[in-house]
C-alpha cells in the first residue's frame, strides 16, 4: 500500500486522526505536543500517527494535505490545521463546535477550562 493509500485509509476510518512527531502519550515536538496535549485534556478519542516511525508517511501527509508542517489534525477525514489553527480553534470554542457537529465526543468544561486558563488578564 502506497503512502497515499495508507494516509487516506487512516483519515477516513478514524474520526480524529493526529499525525504528529511522536505519540500521543510521548510527544517528539512541542507543537505535537501542544495538539496531544489539548486533546488529551479535552478526552477526545484521536488516532496518532508518529511520522518520524516512516518516511514515507512523514512527506506523504505534506502532499497530502498540501501543508508544509506536521502537526496536522483531521476531523472526520477533513484537514483542519497545525498547531497555531487547533490552538486557536480551542481558545475560539471553534473546535467544540467542530467536534460537535461531528459527534466526536470531547468533554465542554475541560474546553471552558482551556479557555479560562489562556484568558487575557
Amino acid at each position: 500500500m502506497s503512502a497515499e493509500d495508507q494516509i487516506r485509509e487512516t483519515v477516513t476510518s478514524n474520526d480524529v486522526v493526529l499525525f504528529m512527531k511522536g505519540t500521543a502519550s510521548m510527544p517528539q515536538c512541542g507543537f505535537s505536543s501542544q495538539i496531544a496535549g489539548i486533546l488529551n485534556y479535552m478526552g477526545v478519542a484521536y488516532q496518532d500517527v508518529n511520522v518520524l516511525a516512516d518516511d514515507a508517511i512523514r512527506q506523504g501527509i505534506k502532499d497530502y494535505s498540501d501543508w508544509p508542517t506536521i502537526p496536522q489534525l483531521y476531523v472526520k477525514g477533513e484537514f483542519i490545521g497545525g498547531c497555531d489553527i487547533v490552538r486557536d480553534m480551542t481558545l475560539s470554542g471553534e473546535l467544540d463546535g467542530l467536534l460537535a457537529e461531528n459527534n466526536v465526543s470531547y468533554n465542554q468544561d475541560a474546553a471552558n477550562e482551556i479557555r479560562k486558563a489562556n484568558a487575557p488578564d
